[in-house]
């Protein structure tokens, strides 16, 4: 159980990192790099499935990819990108604040809970998918939202 509890504290603090990187990029020009990169740098993370303890069995991928796409959907829908200066900005949007919150409370909710069925090594598997699964499609609507915005700036 004291696995469960530590990572789920980290996943508190990742959580807040992210708030607080969200709320500084909103600052700042982005670009498509910016937008890009997040899932390749997570995508390393994959490298626990090596691991016999990480491997999921097809029906807990399968249940993790598509919580993961359903919570993105929540991520997607408060990330618009306006244009400032000439330039494309990410703009705040207070919902996003509360939806990251809530996924973090549910998150961790489901560690605790699911921790007492499935094993903690498949468990964090599973939540890596999860996570993975949230990011790159919520990534690829920014990029296609970036992509209409710069073709519309840059004719």
């Amino acid at each position: 159980m004291n696995y469960v509890v530590v990572s789920s504290i980290g996943a508190v603090f990742m959580g807040f990192f992210v708030l607080f990187i969200r709320m500084k990029a909103a600052n700042k020009p982005t670009n498509l790099k910016k937008i890009i990169l997040p899932p390749f740098f997570m995508s390393s993370g994959a490298l626990m499935y090596l691991s016999p303890q990480f491997r999921l069995t097809p029906m807990e991928i399968l249940e993790a990819v598509i919580v993961g796409i359903l919570f993105s959907i929540l991520l997607i829908k408060t990330s618009q990108f306006e244009i400032r200066d000439n330039d494309i900005y990410l703009k705040r949007s207070k919902a996003f604040i509360f939806i990251l919150v809530g996924l973090l409370v549910v998150r961790v909710v489901l560690k605790t809970i699911l921790s007492s069925t499935i094993d903690i090594g498949q468990l964090s598997g599973m939540f890596f998918l999860l996570a993975f699964s949230m990011i790159v499609p919520w990534r690829v609507a920014m990029y296609r939202d970036f992509k209409k915005l710069h073709k519309q700036l840059h004719g």
